[in-house]
């Protein structure tokens, strides 16, 4: 599969969209919005994280410090270590939460979209005349829009999800110009080879959809 197909296949992509968008727009705006917090929180958690280690280390270079963990507490130098540990338990409950969440507002509205597709494709083919389905290559049309529809929840999860890490490594990357500008070099580097492979792969899947070979076709209409 050429660069040029590749770069076609994503003319379908804002169809797709609408076509989610227009199943349940709620549900849409509900996974977006979850996925964009759930994008911030890994720069939320690693800057609390940040906190609780300068806390640490200003805490071990006072001159003089309570000798047992009784006089660290009765002195109240521990209390805003003990607020940064909550926030940081907090954070990873809620990102937890936040991904059973959206799975499930995924799952919801992977199978809302994947029933409208179907009763789409069958109000269509009610419209259409007997001899219609007598042809080989229409047939083998239908019959891949008939599978493609249970298949969408695993392309929409891909691209709400893709979106996310865009968000995530923006964020991430607003950060190390603001601490560390040189780090932005590593990112890039590190998301090279993870991208070359998603890339390779969602196109064998694509290939695998889209392009059965004639005996691959045979043999699924004789099973």
């Amino acid at each position: 599969m050429s660069l040029r197909e590749r770069v076609g296949a994503l003319k379908n992509v804002p169809a797709f969209l609408a076509l989610v968008w227009r199943t349940s727009p709620f549900l849409t705006i509900s996974s977006l919005l979850l996925r964009l917090v759930r994008a911030l929180l890994p720069v939320v958690t690693l800057f609390v994280g940040k906190l609780i280690i300068d806390e640490v280390v200003l805490l071990a270079q006072r001159p003089e410090h309570p000798q047992t963990l009784a006089l660290w507490w009765n002195s109240g130098l521990l209390n805003w270590l003990s607020i940064l540990l909550i926030a940081e338990f907090a954070l990873a409950v809620l990102a937890d939460i936040l991904g059973r969440v959206v799975s499930l507002i995924d799952s919801l509205l992977g199978e809302r979209v994947a029933n409208d597709a179907s009763v789409r494709l069958m109000e269509h083919a009610a419209t259409l005349d007997l001899e219609d389905f007598e042809d080989a290559a229409f047939q083998d049309r239908l019959d891949r829009a008939r599978r493609q529809t249970s298949g969408r929840m695993a392309l929409m999860g891909q691209l709400f999800g893709q979106a996310q890490d865009i968000v995530t490594v923006a964020s991430f990357a607003a950060g190390m110009i603001a601490y560390a500008p040189w780090l932005i070099v590593l990112i890039v580097v590190a998301l090279v080879p993870a991208f070359l492979g998603e890339a390779h792969f969602n196109a064998q899947s694509y290939w695998l959809a889209y392009f059965r070979t004639p005996e691959r076709r045979e043999l699924d209409y004789l099973r």
